[in-house]
């Protein structure tokens, strides 16, 4: 695993440099990964959307960005995203928020498809879902935790939905991103300070 990550952090990318490479393919028809078809470009495009808006408008909530800047052990977030990920659309706008609070948070996003070994390292239930967010001592490159594909509740409600359809389907995932909407960006913020706060303990005892 240690290699793994090592390789991982050296091919990753900063969020500029992931949305900058975003916008290039898209001007190319293309999507990040190595798979590419008219509907992944069709949902990065969307995603450039989503991204955009909540670059302006989502705000990290009072209490976790006082506790985001009181960190006191040195972090690596490392992101596995693709831009084509609906999920991932949502969700990386505000790790980086969160990580541009804390002097002591670096954060870099590694693309899925070009690190297919990290990936497998994180599956969920089998599957290569993204976005992943690994929590690494930045020293040491220790995972002290992860989170995603999704806050608990997102989970919940595509659970709930497919159990009832039988199928992930396109009113499913309109169903998601009405929920991300309300949501604001807090069932995330208040699962990854749970991590966080895990992980401070790991520090402390070392």
């Amino acid at each position: 695993m240690e290699s793994i990550i090592q390789s991982s952090v050296a091919n990753s990318i900063t969020y500029e440099n992931y949305r900058n490479t975003i916008d290039t393919l898209l001007k190319e028809g293309k999507s990040t990964g190595h798979e590419q078809s008219e509907a992944l470009t069709h949902y990065s495009e969307l995603n450039v959307t989503r991204m955009n808006r909540l670059d302006k408008t989502m705000t990290v909530a009072a209490e976790f960005a006082e506790q985001l800047k009181e960190l006191k052990g040195d972090y690596f977030w490392l992101v596995i995203s693709e831009g084509w990920c609906g999920d991932a659309a949502q969700l990386v706008p505000i790790f980086h928020k969160m990580a541009e609070l804390s002097p002591n948070i670096e954060m870099k996003i590694a693309l899925r498809d070009d690190n297919d070994a990290l990936m497998n390292l994180f599956l969920t239930n089998g599957a290569r879902s993204i976005p992943k967010l690994i929590i690494l001592d930045k020293n040491t490159l220790e995972v002290l935790g992860d989170f995603g594909p999704r806050p608990q509740e997102a989970k919940q409600l595509i659970l709930d939905y497919k159990a009832e359809h039988g199928v992930v389907d396109e009113t499913a995932k309109t169903n998601l991103q009405l929920w991300y909407l309300h949501d604001k960006g807090l069932s995330t913020q208040k699962e990854i300070m749970a991590v966080m706060a895990a992980a401070e303990l790991k520090h402390d005892v070392v």
